[in-house]
């Protein structure tokens, strides 16, 4: 049995959740987000509560009962708080800067990477070392921040590379003469 699924999500307030045609639609002071649900499951809007069901005791739908409770609770939450990460570049001449509707990055490539930023996905550069990826929906937040890194992940020589802020990078010993 699913031990995520039974606890129903909170509704905090200034959020409004509504269910129609097997769609669950989030609306906050930062967005709106919608969730198809699947066959296998079904949702109820009590009061303040969203709670989920499997439809039977199938493997696939208990499954599917703790995702569904768990991409509905990150749906509120992104609309009402929202997501964040930080990535950190490291290495010598390795910068980043907006341009435009565009994350211009600098790896030590003959060329710069020019990265379009996605609608609904505030990407900021304090400092040219820095960059902040913001946004109402986690798996996108997520999903930028592990393109921007797969253009040169940080290697464990000399820890060169982009990383996640507060990530530890296992290093290696170099060369003995």
């Amino acid at each position: 049995m699913s031990r995520v699924g039974k606890y129903p999500v909170e509704i905090p307030a200034g959020v409004t959740v509504a269910l129609a045609d097997n769609v669950i639609t989030a609306k906050g002071k930062l967005g709106e987000l919608k969730l198809a649900l699947t066959d296998l499951v079904e949702a109820k809007i009590e009061g303040n509560k969203v709670s989920v069901e499997p439809k039977t005791k199938a493997a696939q739908a208990r499954m599917m009962w703790g995702t569904t409770r768990a991409n509905i609770a990150n749906m509120v939450k992104g609309v009402s708080q929202g997501y964040s990460k930080t990535l950190e570049i490291t290495g010598t001449g390795y910068r980043a800067a907006v341009q435009g509707a565009n994350l211009v990055v600098n790896l030590g490539f003959s060329h710069d990477v020019v990265y379009p930023i996605p609608a609904g996905i505030k990407v900021t550069c304090e400092k040219p070392t820095s960059i902040k990826v913001e946004g109402v929906d986690k798996r996108q937040v997520g999903q930028v921040c592990a393109e921007l890194r797969s253009h040169r992940p940080p290697e464990p020589y000399k820890g060169k590379g982009v990383k996640f802020e507060g990530e530890a990078i296992r290093r290696k010993e170099g060369k003995k003469k």
